[in-house]
């Protein structure tokens, strides 16, 4: 049920209220990746620490997705988010002035549980903002762009803030936002709830995070050092788990996680795309990333600058995308991007290494291009196919289903590329033993070893080096554009009865909830609610 005031504002404010802190969290993301090093040298961090104060927030992000978006559809979805708020600001000025790593990677766990509050009572709560399709399409697009802007500008602002201030300025961004989300919240935002769902079922919330964070470890730690028996331990501790969690959820009248949902074929089918495309599209960025910097040669702030034209491309595919949808079909809208962003994607194999970026860089502008219908209108697909009262369950499962697709991507595909180059890598004879051992494994390797190297020897290594790495990266992208085809293909034929966003469907107004609490209600005109 949805709580409304006597004054109804504009659902364009409450949508404000919940891009703002969408952005700031996602700048704050990237921050950290800058404020590492310094972190690490202050608090004398380990190694091993440093990785926990990086992975810790993602690991229980991912894992109490799912809970909190059930717990939203039971005590409010504007009460959560409100908590979660409160909890990450309180969080965030823990971590900034935390004395020692073990605070900090207390701090960031705390962090990774408030965080998983936000996006799905943000995207439920988009969802009974604007119950015209038409115009929710419009609206998750702008919070995408929100989100996705904070990659885009969190290098820039961090730099300048680790330029003026401590490592803790990087945890401190989000803190006014979530002081102006409780503040304004409760006024524009109205309260969505529905009783009578049932009990929460605490062993379910058990088996989920034994079935998520084991498997979101394995597929991490897969990525970042290739395939060891622990990693792949836990990846199959994980899929156990699942099992475990789905028999359960089978059984229960009141499921964390109603598995009923999977049974409506858009939603199915634009959860497994979305999950099929960001794998992809984000392997693919992290090679075209690592391509500018390693083989093309740039800083990390010149490969940032050249990135920021794709980044643009998606955010105006996020907002043309809905108005599209208007009059063409969603599965067809999805189907043409996917194809464009296979097109982009085989336009890389045909870059050759010494191209320089602007190939490779047009060619990624193009495949992000195409991704713009698949993120939004998917993202809409799947709240508008939920019932009311699993907006909440659906919009986690949306967000759980990027999170596993990114990190899955980079765990096969970056595996992939790593064992082409050293199939591939022919290296120039003479060269010290260490050096050669280290050339072998990645091109990262290769041009930290050429640096310590004369000219003349250092030369024939990089250009073995990069060539091998440009061969890595030709057959993930082929691999990319022949499974994007493929996933055109299949969304055109699941969602060929889905008809273009051309009006909102009528829906009876639903009884109040006695028990929620009423929104705040100044003594101001009635204003146009946008219903």
């Amino acid at each position: 049920m949805t709580k409304r005031s006597p004054w109804q504002p504009s659902p364009w404010l409450g949508l404000a209220v919940l891009a703002l802190p969408a952005l700031l969290v996602s700048i704050d993301v990237f921050v950290l990746l800058l404020a590492l090093p310094r972190i690490g040298a202050e608090l004398h961090a380990s190694s091993t620490e440093q990785l926990w104060i990086l992975d810790v927030y993602g690991f229980l992000l991912s894992g109490f997705m799912i809970t909190m978006g059930t717990l939203g559809d039971r005590i409010g979805r504007r009460r959560l988010l409100l908590l979660g708020a409160a909890a990450f600001g309180a969080a965030s000025i823990a971590a900034a002035y935390s004395t020692g790593p073990v605070m900090l990677i207390a701090a960031r766990a705390a962090l990774g549980i408030a965080g998983a509050t936000l996006a799905p009572s943000a995207l439920a709560l988009i969802s009974g903002l604007f119950p015209d399709p038409r115009r929710r399409g419009l609206a998750i697009g702008v919070w995408m762009v929100c989100f996705m802007s904070g990659a885009i500008i969190g290098p820039v602002v961090g730099g300048s803030l680790l330029q003026h201030f401590w490592w803790g300025s990087a945890f401190l961004l989000g803190v006014p936002a979530m002081a102006l989300l409780l503040v304004l919240g409760p006024i524009l935002l109205p309260e969505q709830r529905h009783p009578g769902t049932g009990r929460f079922d605490l062993p379910s919330v058990g088996l989920s995070l034994a079935a998520i964070l084991p498997a979101v470890y394995g597929v991490k730690e897969l990525a970042r050092g290739g395939w060891h028996p622990l990693p792949v331990a836990a990846l199959a501790a994980g899929l156990a788990f699942t099992a475990v969690f789905v028999r359960r959820q089978r059984t229960l009248a009141d499921p964390l996680l109603d598995l009923r949902l999977f049974g409506d074929r858009a939603l199915a089918t634009t959860l497994g795309g979305m999950f099929t495309g960001t794998m992809l599209t984000g392997a693919m960025m992290v090679f075209i990333t690592q391509h500018l910097q390693v083989v093309a040669g740039l800083s990390p702030r010149d490969a940032g600058l050249w990135i920021l034209p794709a980044a643009i491309a998606s955010a105006a595919s996020f907002q043309l995308a809905p108005l599209l949808a208007r009059r063409i079909p969603p599965g067809r809208l999805i189907g043409a991007g996917l194809l464009t962003s296979a097109a982009g994607a085989a336009l890389v194999v045909l870059v050759p290494a010494g191209a320089g970026p602007l190939p490779i860089v047009a060619a990624f502008v193009i495949s992000n291009l195409g991704m713009g219908p698949m993120v939004t209108l998917a993202t809409g697909i799947v709240l508008g196919s939920a019932p009311p009262e699993r907006a909440g369950s659906a919009g986690a499962l949306n967000e759980v289903s990027g999170e596993f697709g990114y990190a899955l991507g980079i765990a096969l595909l970056g595996s992939l590329g790593t064992a082409v180059y050293r199939a591939v890598v022919d290296l120039p004879p003479g060269l010290p033993a260490s050096a050669a051992s280290g050339a072998r494994d990645t091109v990262t390797a290769a041009t930290a070893a050429a640096a310590g190297l004369p000219a003349d020897v250092a030369a024939p290594l990089l250009a073995a080096a990069r060539t091998a790495a440009t061969s890595g990266l030709h057959v993930v992208a082929a691999v990319c554009a022949v499974v994007l085809a493929a996933l055109a293909v299949l969304t055109l034929r699941m969602l060929r009865d889905l008809p273009p966003l051309t009006a909102a469907r009528p829906e009876p107004e639903p009884a109040l909830d006695p028990a929620a609490e009423p929104a705040p209600a100044p003594a101001l005109p009635a204003a146009d609610s946008g219903r």
